[in-house]
């Protein structure tokens, strides 16, 4: 059984993408207590059942965070095979591995919020209770993914959580993310002394995080969260993605024209999103902390560093 109380071993799968980055950033500040991070190595290829048996069984962890994953969803409409083989397959090899050596850890599977698919105004903000209708590859991969990971915690015991972070954003993102892409423009916008910015549909709302905060949700759930659950992860706040490009561009003092470029736009395009994070904050006692200008400051200053 888990205790986090005591020294452990966690294993990180996708510890070199964008979160994973984060979290081993945490780690080293100690927000998940006192043990040894072990991510999987470069290379590792989760799709890859024999390489996923032999990390688990040299690791041999106490806990496991699971993050690695095709997450871009035009991604995922582009090879939907690719999303299902990484995101499902990948989580099966990680299951079975982890039931060969014996695991009676903690597993923290990482879904999305994205698995609610189309949701009524009037039935914002989603909590935990309403039922996943995933509109895309990518969502249905993590229905399923969750789904696995729970029936492993019916079947077998194991101890399984199940976290659906809504957007989460901050310095180090992909540049193919909306508010990275649009961070890049600006940025070139404010160089040049005024430009043109195209954006996709920016007047679609989301509830975007800071990723830093989000890893402190994964460390809360990691530490008190109840075996079995699944937490929705958000800020609790509906924020226009205008809204957050017209404050960028006041922070670097500009007031570009801003175009709708078309192939910007997604399918199946969700228009207003928010989470309701009462369940995690009464089960963990977390909740976000840092200001929306402070992560926007941050991007735009990534986007300056990688131009």
């Amino acid at each position: 059984m888990f205790d986090p109380a005591r020294p452990f071993r966690l294993l990180v799968t996708g510890a070199g993408g964008f979160v994973g980055r984060h979290l081993a950033t945490a780690f080293e500040a100690g927000q998940f207590g006192d043990g040894e991070l072990i991510p999987a190595p470069g290379g590792f290829d989760i799709r890859d059942a024999d390489a996923t048996a032999d990390l688990v069984a040299r690791v041999r962890p106490d806990a496991v965070i699971h993050l690695a994953a095709q997450s871009f969803v035009p991604r995922s409409f582009e090879n939907p095979r690719e999303t299902l083989d990484i995101n499902v397959f990948g989580t099966l090899n990680l299951l079975q591995a982890l039931q060969a050596n014996g695991f009676a850890g903690r597993l923290l599977f990482v879904s999305s919020g994205d698995v609610y698919g189309l949701v009524p105004d009037a039935a914002l903000p989603v909590d935990e209770r309403r039922f996943p209708e995933p509109r895309n590859p990518y969502a249905v991969s993590k229905v399923a993914a969750e789904q696995l990971c729970l029936q492993w915690h019916r079947s077998f015991g194991l101890d399984a959580i199940v976290a659906r972070p809504f957007n989460h954003v901050g310095p180090g993102q992909d540049s193919r993310f909306v508010l990275p892409a649009l961070a890049q423009q600006v940025v070139a916008a404010a160089r040049k002394g005024g430009a043109v910015i195209k954006a996709g549909d920016i007047d679609v709302s989301r509830d975007f995080t800071d990723v830093r905060d989000i890893i402190g949700a994964y460390a809360k759930v990691l530490r008190k969260g109840r075996s079995g659950s699944t937490y929705v992860v958000g800020s609790g706040k509906e924020r226009r993605v205008r809204d957050l490009l017209a404050t960028m561009c006041h922070i670097k003092g500009i007031d570009p024209v801003v175009e709708q470029d078309q192939a910007k736009l997604r399918p199946a395009e969700q228009r207003r999103m928010c989470a309701d994070i009462a369940l995690i904050r009464a089960d963990t006692g977390w909740e976000p902390v840092i200001p929306m200008e402070r992560t926007l400051m941050d991007i735009l200053e990534d986007a300056e560093e990688h131009q």
